[in-house]
C-alpha cells in the first residue's frame, strides 16, 4: 500500500529559535535510527530524576517532539517544552498526546493514517473468526492432549451471515465492514454522525447498536470523548449470545464491566487487541477460555510498520523544511 506524501501547501518555516528534535518513549526502530543519524535527536530519559534534569537543561531547546501513539506528549511534558512547535506521532491514535493544549498553543500534530487500515481491519476479522469459532481455544484443546484422550470440543458459533455492529465507521471501521460483507454479514454502525450513502444501517446510540447485532466490533478513536462508550448497559444489550471485538483503544470499553459480563455470561465471548492499562491485562481475562487476547498487534506487520515509518519521517522532514505536516490530524 502506498501513501501520498506530497507536500502540503507551505505556510513558511517556524520562526522559533529552538532547534532540537526530541524522541519521547520507544518508537519504531527505523524511525529511531533516522532520528539519531539524520536529526541528532535527543532522547527523553525514562527515569524520573534523569528526566527532570534533562528538561531543566534542554526543555527550552526542543522544537519538535516525535512519539508513538502509546506514549505521547502528555499535558505535563508539553508544559515543560515552551518552544515546542510540532509533534510527529507514529500511529493512527493520538489520545496519549494532549491535543487540546497543542491546539491552544498552535502546535500542529501529525499521525500516520490510512497506511494501517488494511492490517488493523485484517486483525479485527481474525479476532471475529477466532472469537466465534474459538480457533485459539481449539488449538489449546489439542495441545493439552484432551482430544487424543477422547474428549470432544464444544460446538462453536457460525461466523457467516451474522449481524455485525461497527462502533466507529471511519477508515478502519469501513475496511472491517467491507471484509465482513464477504461473509454475508449485515452491517449496522454507530457514529457521532450518520454516513449517508454507506449502504449500512445506522443506529442512533451505542446501546441500540449493541441490541441490534450479534457481534459488536469497536473501531472508535480513543480519547476522553470515547472513554467508556461500551459499558454495562451496552453489554447487557449485546446479550448472552453476543460477542465483542475491540481493536480500537482499551479505554473505549469499560474493562471492569467487560470482565464482569464475561464472568457471569452476560455476553458469550470477546476478542481483544487493546486494554485499559497496557501492557497489563486483567488476570481474570487470561483465565477465560472464551476470550482471545492479543498484545496490541493490529498494525503489526512488516509492511505496515515500514509504511508508518516512512510517513512519520516524511512528516518530520517536511515540518523541519517548511513548517507544515503531510498528515496533520485536523
Amino acid at each position: 500500500m502506498t501513501t501520498d506524501t506530497s507536500p502540503a501547501p507551505a505556510t513558511g518555516a517556524p520562526s522559533g529559535t529552538a532547534q532540537h528534535v526530541l524522541r519521547v518513549g520507544p518508537v519504531n526502530p527505523t524511525v529511531a535510527a533516522a532520528l539519531d543519524a539524520e536529526f541528532g535527536a535527543l532522547v527523553l530519559p525514562e527515569d524520573p530524576g534523569e528526566r527532570e534534569t534533562f528538561l531543566e537543561d534542554h526543555g527550552e531547546e526542543i522544537r519538535v517532539a516525535v512519539c508513538s501513539g502509546r506514549i505521547g506528549v502528555d499535558t505535563e511534558l508539553m508544559r515543560r517544552l515552551p518552544a515546542l512547535e510540532g509533534i510527529v506521532s507514529f500511529g493512527v491514535g493520538y489520545d496519549s498526546t494532549d491535543v487540546g493544549q497543542a491546539a491552544e498553543r498552535g502546535i500542529p500534530v501529525s499521525n500516520t493514517p490510512e497506511v494501517l487500515n488494511d492490517c488493523v481491519a485484517d486483525t479485527a476479522v481474525a479476532l471475529y473468526l477466532d472469537t466465534l469459532r474459538r480457533v485459539s481455544a481449539s488449538d489449546r484443546f489439542v495441545r493439552s492432549g484432551r482430544w487424543a484422550a477422547g474428549e470432544g470440543f464444544p460446538l462453536t458459533t457460525r461466523a457467516t451471515g451474522r449481524t455485525v455492529g461497527i462502533l466507529g465507521l471511519g477508515r478502519i471501521g469501513a475496511a472491517i465492514a467491507h471484509r465482513l460483507e464477504a461473509f454475508g454479514c449485515a452491517i449496522h454502525y454507530h457514529n457521532r454522525r450518520e454516513r449517508p450513502g454507506s449502504g449500512y444501517t445506522y443506529q442512533p446510540s451505542v446501546r441500540e447498536l449493541a441490541e441490534a447485532v450479534d457481534v459488536l466490533i469497536v473501531a472508535a478513536s480513543g480519547g476522553p470523548e470515547s472513554a467508556g462508550l461500551v459499558g454495562a448497559a451496552e453489554l447487557r444489550a449485546l446479550g448472552p449470545q453476543g460477542h465483542l471485538v475491540n481493536i480500537a483503544r482499551g479505554t473505549v470499553v469499560d474493562e471492569s464491566a467487560l470482565v464482569a459480563a464475561l464472568a457471569d455470561g452476560t455476553i458469550a465471548g470477546a476478542g481483544l487487541d487493546v486494554y485499559a492499562d497496557e501492557p497489563h491485562v486483567p488476570e481474570a481475562l487470561l483465565e477465560m477460555d472464551q476470550v482471545v487476547v492479543l498484545p496490541h498487534v493490529g498494525s503489526g506487520t512488516h509492511e505496515t510498520r515500514a509504511d508508518m515509518a516512512r510517513l512519520a519521517l516524511a512528516n518530520l522532514r517536511q515540518f523541519l523544511t517548511d513548517g507544515t505536516l503531510v498528515t496533520p490530524i485536523s
